[in-house]
């Protein structure tokens, strides 16, 4: 873990590049690449890499938290720039998105699962509560029917993006995802 002091710029640099180097990797369907690899791909030595990331678990950990809080800072973006409703579904389509690039990391996360990390805990959490927001923004203009909670709609979009990566995955996945959102839709006070 890094210590809780600032990084100078040239440390803060190596830190990025390594996290840019293995989330590449990871995305990309490189789940296996080795941590000399990685460090190599950011330009830097092997022991710049264990100096910020004690295992390569902790590597695989610090790229999908990354991942999960550019997803979840998405709403208030969204809703300043559209209605509720259409904020709404543009983030269950990144949700569907983040799923799809989730399964290229998932080899990846497999080496995370079985320690005690809460960085799913953690992901959930956060999913839940951008949720929350988008649903209860929708709710108080009247385009999202009321009654449905961030927690209910992930297991939803669980359902939906747990779906076996077969050729074609990501289509059926946006379209159970329209269907999904015309149904927060269907009985709020103001939806057309």
């Amino acid at each position: 873990m890094p210590s809780s002091r600032p990084l100078r710029s040239d440390a803060r640099g190596n830190r990025e590049a390594l996290l840019a180097a293995a989330r590449e990797a990871f995305l990309t369907g490189d789940a296996d690449a080795h941590v000399k690899e990685i460090a190599r791909r950011a330009g830097v030595a092997i022991g710049t890499l264990y100096r910020h990331f004690d295992t390569r678990e902790a590597l695989v950990e610090e790229v999908y938290r990354q991942e999960v809080d550019e997803l979840c800072a998405a709403p208030g973006e969204l809703l300043g720039r559209h209605a509720p409703d259409e904020a709404l579904r543009r983030f269950l389509l990144l949700l569907v998105e983040h799923a799809a690039v989730g399964k290229g990391m998932a080899v990846a996360l497999e080496s995370i699962m079985a320690t005690d990390s809460p960085v799913f805990d953690d992901a959930r959490t956060q999913m839940e509560q951008a949720l929350d927001q988008l649903l209860e923004a929708g709710t108080a203009v009247g385009t999202i029917r009321d009654g449905v909670s961030g927690r209910t709609l992930l297991r939803a979009l669980g359902g939906i993006c747990g779906m076996r990566p077969t050729e074609g995955w990501r289509d059926e996945a946006v379209h159970i995802t329209a269907i999904l959102f015309d149904g927060l839709r269907f009985g709020a006070p103001d939806a057309g």
